[in-house]
């Protein structure tokens, strides 16, 4: 199941399907957020739909439950292959996404759960949202109840990703950002890890954002990805 997703992390649709372009005949797996979904709107995912890509659309709901119910009902039109709520929301508001998210013929994308954002240390969490637990435990616990709401899985950084599998199984998926080549920038995460060592730790799917995106060739970039990381 392992695959590189890249985040289309830009303003307007021109740049994306610009950098798309690059791409020629390859259709790689990409993420829409909310930059570029509150720019573009449902179109966005539609057109990239039409040309063949298969999309992680990750605007990370959190809302009361019936909002959230609502709000996947809308999202699963758009016949994306990956969505996410945030954890934080709690197992009732998770278990409504689901209800949603799930059409009349019992289908739907894969759901995931954000467990903490890869831009929060430790620190910040302890001292800014007063979650006294470490990181670590509450990355677990979060997945853990991600599980129990019947998810598919949870968003957490790679460091993570070991852990989730041995508490929650190895079938529940882990999608972990924070991807940094060994000679990159680690620009604003915190908790990150090549493609070669989010392998080892056996994650199923890591987003790279702008060490292809922003790399001179993004083709090459996105390649170096997939041999590093699938192999």
């Amino acid at each position: 199941m392992k695959d590189v997703i890249i985040a289309c992390d830009f303003s307007s649709k021109q740049q994306t399907l610009e950098f798309l372009n690059k791409f020629h005949d390859q259709k790689p797996f990409v993420k829409i957020g909310m930059e570029l979904f509150y720019a573009e709107g449902p179109e966005i995912v539609r057109e990239l739909k039409r040309r063949g890509h298969r999309i992680f659309l990750d605007l990370k709901l959190h809302d009361i439950p019936n909002t959230v119910k609502k709000s996947m009902a809308v999202l699963s039109n758009l016949n994306v292959n990956m969505t996410n709520v945030h954890a934080a929301g709690t197992i009732e508001m998770m278990k409504a996404a689901i209800e949603g998210l799930t059409k009349p013929d019992g289908s739907r994308p894969i759901l995931l759960a954000v467990t903490q954002l890869t831009s929060t240390s430790e620190s910040r969490m302890q001292s800014e949202l007063l979650i006294n637990a470490s990181i670590n435990d509450t990355i677990v616990h979060y997945a853990q109840n991600a599980r129990t709401a019947g998810l598919d899985g949870v968003v957490c950084s790679p460091l993570e990703a070991g852990m989730v599998k041995k508490a929650c199984g190895n079938k529940f998926i882990t999608v972990t950002p924070g991807i940094r080549f060994a000679d990159n920038d680690t620009a604003d995460q915190v908790r990150i890890t090549t493609p070669a060592k989010a392998r080892e730790i056996g994650t199923d799917f890591i987003v790279v954002g702008r060490p292809i995106t922003t790399a001179a060739n993004p083709q090459d970039a996105y390649l170096r990805c997939c041999t590093e990381f699938i192999k």
